[in-house]
């Protein structure tokens, strides 16, 4: 069975920084590609940046391009997201996914508000 579990968000004023990092864990993992998705309060969730585990090639939402940096740790399985410049509409829950040979998996979230 596939875990996804990402670290704990937190409060941040605006203009500031925070990192999010995700574990997955699991017996024979073969991952394609770890990514980021963000759902605010009465949104629909959304995509904000995903990185593949093959050659490491990065994508990400228009709308956090050259604020936001996605990295992976291959040898441990985990992704992190360096949120830069934060301003108060990244506020919402962000979710860890990761597609494998096996399937598609999510994290449960975590709270990242911005806000003075």
């Amino acid at each position: 069975q596939v875990q996804v579990t990402e670290s704990r968000g937190g409060l941040v004023q605006p203009g500031g920084s925070l990192r999010l990092s995700c574990a997955i864990s699991g017996r024979s993992l073969s991952i394609n590609d770890m990514a980021w998705f963000r759902q605010a309060p009465g949104k629909e969730r959304e995509f904000v940046a995903r990185i593949y585990w093959s050659g490491s090639i990065s994508v990400y939402a228009d709308f956090v391009k050259a604020r936001f940096t996605i990295s992976k740790d291959a040898a441990e399985n985990m992704v992190h997201l360096q949120m830069n410049s934060l301003k108060p509409e990244d506020t919402a829950v962000y979710y860890c996914h990761t597609r494998t040979q096996s399937g598609q998996y999510w994290g449960q979230g975590t709270q990242v508000t911005v806000s003075s």
